[in-house]
């Protein structure tokens, strides 16, 4: 059997947002690798700059690192899977979105940490400057949306960001689910908007990656504890969500609820 040209090295994707897009961008696709997860120090060590997760492509010998460079590096290598939209106008703006996902929304990242199987309840404090990333997260959705439904017809339009599933999607699916961890507000997500997350949440393909993150968590070894019981000062309880949670698009003026 012939060895995949791609391996990937990364720290556990239950905490991992950045190797969790690259895994995600493999899976989807159907892109044969192999993968390495290991502790955050552990994952480290393999790395020259200390940071992860790192590609081995095997044809070229060479490893990359920066999980937005590896997805380019993909998309580049498999151009037939069209891993950004075709439409130049939506490739652009699928690009630009995902570049400020990359490197900005410092609050958001560095305040409620990537823990896809965590569940925190109660008075979750959110500063003015989180609030305005929110903010700004929920309008970059709504924007791609909006322009990708004026330049594709019905049938073109798959109901992803910029309508086929892309590296955009992937880009803002740790994300995604930073609003169900910590139940952050939707107070001023569109209809449109809510109806990309419910697509996100109910794809099974997505959902495959998900089942890992739980198989994860059941291993001890996994686990790191700076990320569990975050906010209990401000007596916030920490808890998990069950493995079949499911998304119920809110009304206009309500929260989202859960499903079991």
């Amino acid at each position: 059997m012939t060895q995949p040209d791609y391996h990937l090295i990364g720290a556990y994707t239950r905490y991992s947002s950045w190797t969790a897009r690259v895994e995600a961008v493999l899976e989807y696709f159907e892109i044969p690798y192999t993968k390495e997860f290991l502790s955050l120090d552990q994952a480290r060590t393999h790395s020259p700059s200390a940071q992860f997760p790192l590609l081995k492509c095997h044809s070229l010998n060479i490893t990359l690192n920066d999980s937005l460079a590896i997805a380019e590096f993909v998309a580049d290598q498999n151009p037939e899977l069209q891993l950004w939209p075709s439409d130049p106008a939506l490739r652009g703006l699928a690009r630009s979105a995902a570049a400020e996902m990359h490197s900005g929304f410092g609050t958001i990242r560095n305040t409620f940490h990537t823990n896809f199987v965590a569940r925190y309840t109660g008075a979750i404090p959110i500063s003015e400057n989180a609030r305005r990333e929110i903010r700004r997260i929920l309008m970059i959705w709504d924007d791609a949306r909006r322009v990708t439904r004026e330049r594709l017809s019905p049938t073109e339009d798959e109901g992803f960001l910029f309508g086929r599933f892309s590296i955009a999607d992937v880009w803002f699916w740790p994300v995604l689910w930073r609003f169900r961890t910590y139940n952050l507000p939707l107070d001023d997500a569109t209809p449109a908007t809510l109806e990309w997350m419910e697509k996100m949440w109910r794809d099974p393909r997505l959902k495959k990656l998900v089942r890992g993150y739980y198989r994860q968590a059941e291993d001890p070894a996994t686990r790191i504890e700076k990320y569990e019981g975050l906010f209990a000062e401000e007596g916030v309880v920490y808890g998990t969500f069950d493995e079949e949670w499911v998304f119920t698009s809110p009304r206009a003026g309500d929260k989202a609820e859960t499903e079991a």
